[in-house]
């Protein structure tokens, strides 16, 4: 006999609970996935963000994965409408995300040349109005200027108002000093700059990037000063997802902990949603229900511990975190070592060139 949900905080109150939705239909030409149960089985859901958007040549030419949404309304349609029932009838806030793994939008959006940055520009700008998506998350994972960032950060804030919500999908590498990352700038220095402006940062605890089996990354990221309210844990909901899936028992101690110790916790997002652990295809908002229990139920007051700063920015950890699980053979990373690159910039590289050593190897000495 299943347990009764226990009541849950009001959005707004408490961490979040996040999904990506990326896969929009089920395999071999199934149907939509729907979203509805993320709201009718009461799991606990704070934030939706539909992936992904991608910005092509010539401008104009946007995609959501691979189809134009203007073009190919029909397959889009239950998307669109349940996003809209999520956030009218039950308060969800339903972010579209720009970018990922397919390269290319932020390179257009970025340099010196303000005519091509507002020809990209304006035709995302028109499709986040459209649809009324509640904020952009941006997940550069491509080298792109600093400036760059803040002038799309600016735009954003200026043409959609205090209440949009702006997030980034940094890989958690990046948010630690000196380390090799995706996205080409400093995390810190635009925290320091713009960090008024982002509502938190939803950090890629995975796929060799982080480590979310226990809570050695997550405490040196805050010892190192960065909020707890603005570090968003980001998790893989299914090994068939990507490198660095933790089991719920786990998983769930991890997460207890954390929101103990931190009483600001910024909360959880998971990639991606479709075939989410331990539903799967068939019932994946079991995930969030399970995040929902641990996340979004009022704690006893008792239990909150004050969050103390360990360390300013810049300075090393007292303990060296043990390096995070990764998918590369062990033979591919001891061969970029035994070139002169540290462990974490062979994962890196590997990740950038999908698992190709020469390619790998090429890129760490062009750089």
């Amino acid at each position: 006999m299943n347990r009764p949900n226990p009541p849950l905080l009001p959005i707004g109150q408490g961490p979040r609970v996040i999904v990506y939705h990326q896969t929009h239909h089920k395999p071999d030409g199934g149907p939509p996935v729907s979203l509805l149960p993320l709201v009718t089985e009461n799991t606990g859901i704070t934030h939706v963000i539909v992936a992904a958007i991608h910005l092509n040549d010539p401008p104009g030419n946007i995609t959501l994965n691979d189809d134009d949404p203007e073009t190919q309304k029909d397959k889009y349609a239950t998307l669109f409408g349940e996003m809209a029932w999520l956030q009218q009838a039950f308060g969800v806030k339903v972010m579209a995300m720009l970018g990922g793994a397919a390269k290319g939008s932020y390179q257009r959006l970025d340099g010196d040349d303000v005519s091509r940055f507002e020809a990209y520009y304006s035709p995302l700008r028109d499709l986040l109005r459209k649809h009324r998506f509640d904020g952009l998350d941006l997940d550069v994972e491509e080298e792109t200027s600093l400036p760059g960032v803040i002038r799309l950060i600016d735009r954003l804030r200026a043409d959609f108002g205090p209440n949009f919500i702006i997030t980034l999908a940094p890989v958690a590498n990046a948010l630690l000093p000196n380390q090799p990352h995706l996205s080409g700038f400093n995390y810190q220095l635009l925290e320091q700059m713009r960090g008024h402006e982002i509502a938190w940062y939803n950090a890629q605890f995975y796929c060799g990037w982080g480590d979310a089996s226990s809570t050695a990354w997550y405490d040196a990221i805050v010892g190192l000063g960065w909020p707890a309210n603005k570090v968003v844990i980001g998790l893989i909901t299914n090994s068939a997802n990507g490198a660095g899936h933790v089991a719920w028992p786990q998983l769930e101690q991890v997460l207890r902990t954390l929101r103990q110790r931190y009483p600001t916790f910024g909360g959880v997002m998971g990639w991606e949603y479709f075939n989410a652990l331990p539903g799967g295809i068939d019932r994946p908002w079991e995930w969030v229900v399970n995040m929902g229990r641990v996340l979004r139920t009022p704690l006893p007051p008792a239990s909150f511990q004050p969050q103390i700063p360990i360390r300013p920015y810049g300075q090393p950890a007292t303990q060296p975190l043990r390096p995070a699980p990764n998918p590369f053979p062990a033979e591919s990373v001891k061969t970029l070592q035994d070139l002169g690159f540290s462990h974490q910039q062979a994962i890196a590289a590997l990740n950038m060139t999908s698992g190709n050593v020469e390619y790998a190897a090429g890129l760490l000495f062009q750089d």
